[in-house]
């Protein structure tokens, strides 16, 4: 069976769609705060790096690029953030139709649910401290059923 990485276009597809995003935030009042303190110049390829492994693609986020102990640190130790969270799973949804990726069916659907709870569940399990998080987590996996044991 195809994995929802390779459903959504591959490399080309995450890479397509991390940048649709990230210009969709940057233009979102309240999810680009986020952003103010500014960003790594790799950040989309990051993203997509990030969105492949996770949706069952290479493994070259956590080759290249570090655990899932610091995708959550980053994210960690802010907050609730209800509002923002939101408007980032509406900037995704925006982003799906900007790559030709919104039509209605299961794709549309595995990516929406994947990546409202990664925003709202995955990210934000340590809001009161980055020092909370655990040493050596793995990035999540998911698939066409959603979230991977």
């Amino acid at each position: 069976m195809e994995s929802v990485y390779e459903a959504a276009g591959g490399w080309d597809g995450m890479l397509r769609l991390a940048g649709a995003w990230h210009s969709r935030v940057m233009d979102d009042e309240i999810v680009s705060h986020a952003f103010s303190h500014g960003f790594h110049p790799q950040h989309q390829e990051r993203l997509a790096a990030y969105w492949a492994e996770a949706l069952g693609g290479p493994t070259k986020y956590s080759d290249t690029y570090g655990d899932e102990t610091l995708v959550v640190r980053m994210h960690s130790g802010n907050g609730p953030h209800e509002e923002m969270d939101q408007r980032a799973i509406a900037c995704f949804d925006q982003a799906l139709e900007d790559v030709g990726l919104a039509a209605d069916g299961p794709l549309r659907r595995v990516l929406h649910d994947y990546f409202a709870w990664a925003t709202t569940v995955s990210m934000t399990r340590y809001s009161g401290s980055a020092d909370n998080v655990p040493d050596a987590l793995t990035i999540p996996r998911w698939s066409w059923t959603g979230l991977q044991p």
